[in-house]
């Protein structure tokens, strides 16, 4: 099975680290994010790995090589110019075969089931598939409900529950007509011009542990986990 994994931001968030490193590369505990999501694909019997990159593409291409270390095989293709999470994706269609893939962004920690939503998208007939999880946004002050000029009720410091979109997707082929050729063009443009268009989009919940790297304060979180689990 295929999956196509996005490594080509820039990681800007993630400066000063991701001057000299590319933000796939930024280790937790012993190994880059990158590997670890390749090893965690791998064990779900995902090992044609198609790598999207761009910024500092030549030291994962030096460090990942074809895959053969991980008991993949990595083929690479080099973005030009940003265009969005799905543009790049519309750019691999010549790799990728008639069945569904994943595709994912290259700095997310999770233990989703890939297998298992894998199988609820063949199973439901989907043609995409998005991996969601809970986000819960503590507020830190109380907060005021008005109703006609008065307060109706006060409720301090509230966390608030969303559920949101964890950046994993199960994609059938069919899906790529929606996507334009040589444009910006993001994920959630293609949900929205699926639903539009009133095509199967399914969903797959995360009922564990996902985290993204895109903060500092993510990153630090992310490996004293890390660093706590082993020992």
């Amino acid at each position: 099975m295929k999956a196509v994994i996005l490594a080509g931001g820039k990681g800007t968030r993630l400066r000063p680290l991701t001057y000299s490193i590319p933000k796939p590369l930024l280790p937790i505990g012993r190994k880059p994010i990158l590997e670890i999501i390749i090893e965690q694909l791998r064990d779900h019997d995902f090992k044609e790995i198609i790598l999207t990159v761009e910024y500092k593409a030549e030291l994962i291409r030096s460090y990942f090589r074809n895959g053969n270390g991980l008991g993949v095989n990595i083929s690479y293709f080099q973005e030009n110019r940003y265009s969005g999470t799905a543009g790049p994706i519309k750019q691999v269609e010549h790799l990728l075969d008639g069945e569904p893939f994943i595709t994912m962004n290259g700095d997310l920690l999770t233990d989703l089931d890939f297998s298992k939503m894998y199988q609820k998208h063949s199973e439901e007939s989907s043609e995409l598939t998005v991996a969601t999880a809970n986000h819960n946004v503590e507020i830190p002050y109380g907060i005021i409900d008005m109703q006609d000029s008065k307060i109706a009720a006060v409720r301090e410091k509230p966390t608030l529950k969303f559920l949101i979109n964890a950046g994993i997707y199960i994609l059938s082929p069919s899906t790529l007509d929606v996507i334009p050729k040589n444009d910006n063009f993001d994920m959630p443009d293609m949900i929205q011009a699926l639903i539009d268009q009133e095509r199967k989009v399914g969903t797959f919940f995360i009922d564990g542990e996902w985290q993204d790297l895109g903060t500092m304060e993510s990153y630090e979180k992310m490996n004293q986990e890390k660093n706590g689990n082993m020992h």
